[in-house]
C-alpha cells in the first residue's frame, strides 16, 4: 500500500493535491497520510483536527492520521470520532496506550502505534497486540525531506516475523525518506504500507509517482 503524505503537498490547495493521488488502478493511493504536529512533541507545527474535518468530506480515500503530539490519550479519539480511518499515536507520548487503542477503536477508527528510530520495539510487543497498525519511523519525526535511516529495518523485520507467525495481527507501515530507492529496502524487510511525501508530491505527476513506487515495492517484496 502507498500512503502519500500531504506534509509535502501544497497546503494552499490540499483538496486538489489529494485528488492528484485519487485516480484509478496502481495510481490510486491506498491511504492519505496526514501528519499532525503540535510544536511540543516535535519541533514543528502543522495542521490539526479542523483541517482533518474539512478534508474528510472532500475525498473517499481513507485518512491515515499520524499524531505527533503530546497527550494523545486526550486528543486522539477526536480524530477517530471525526471519521479518520487510522489514527496513529506515539509510544513515547501515550500514557495508557492499551486504553487509548480501545478508545480509538470504540470511536470507529483503526488504532496505530508509532515508534521513533531510537525506540526499542521489544519494549512494546505486548502493547502492539491491541493495535491494528505499527508505524516504524525511518527518520526523526517532525520534518519532511529527511534521509532514510536503514537501521530501523531490524524493527520491521521483527514485526514482520511476529505477524507472519501469528503473534501479532497488524499492518506494518514505514514513514520517512521513502523514495524510489529506499522503498525496495523497506519492502524486502516486510513493510506493508509505505508513507511517501516528497517522492510523490515532488513529482510532476503524483499519481504516476504512486504507481511507480507501488511497482518497485511489489517487485522487491516478491524477491
Amino acid at each position: 500500500m502507498i500512503a502519500p503524505s500531504i506534509l509535502s503537498a501544497d497546503f494552499s490547495c490540499l483538496g486538489t493535491e489529494i485528488d492528484a493521488v485519487a485516480g484509478v488502478g496502481d495510481a490510486r493511493a491506498d491511504w492519505v497520510h496526514v501528519d499532525v504536529m503540535d510544536g511540543h512533541f516535535v519541533p514543528n507545527l502543522t495542521i490539526g483536527l479542523p483541517v482533518v474535518e474539512s478534508l474528510l468530506p472532500r475525498t473517499d480515500l481513507p485518512l491515515d492520521c499520524h499524531l505527533m503530539i503530546d497527550d494523545p490519550d486526550r486528543w486522539a479519539p477526536s480524530y477517530a470520532e471525526a471519521g479518520a480511518y487510522n489514527v496513529t499515536v506515539h509510544a513515547e507520548a501515550a500514557h495508557d496506550p492499551v486504553m487509548l487503542a480501545k478508545n480509538l477503536r470504540a470511536a470507529g477508527a483503526k488504532a496505530g502505534f508509532s515508534v521513533k528510530p531510537g525506540t526499542r520495539l521489544d519494549d512494546h510487543l505486548d502493547t502492539l497486540r491491541h493495535y491494528d497498525t505499527l508505524l516504524v519511523m525511518s527518520v526523526e519525526p517532525g520534518f519532511g525531506g529527511q534521509s532514510f535511516l536503514p537501521e530501523v529495518l531490524d524493527k520491521v523485520r521483527t514485526a514482520r516475523r511476529l505477524v507472519d507467525t501469528g503473534h501479532l495481527r497488524l499492518v506494518v507501515e514505514i514513514d520517512g525518506g521513502i523514495n524510489a530507492d529506499t522503498i525496495e529496502q523497506a519492502a524486502e524487510a516486510g513493510v506493508d504500507c509505505f508513507v511517501a511525501g516528497s517522492a510523490v508530491y515532488g513529482a510532476d505527476d503524483p499519481g504516476r509517482a504512486v504507481a511507480a513506487l507501488r511497482e518497485r515495492a511489489r517487485t522487491a517484496g516478491a524477491r
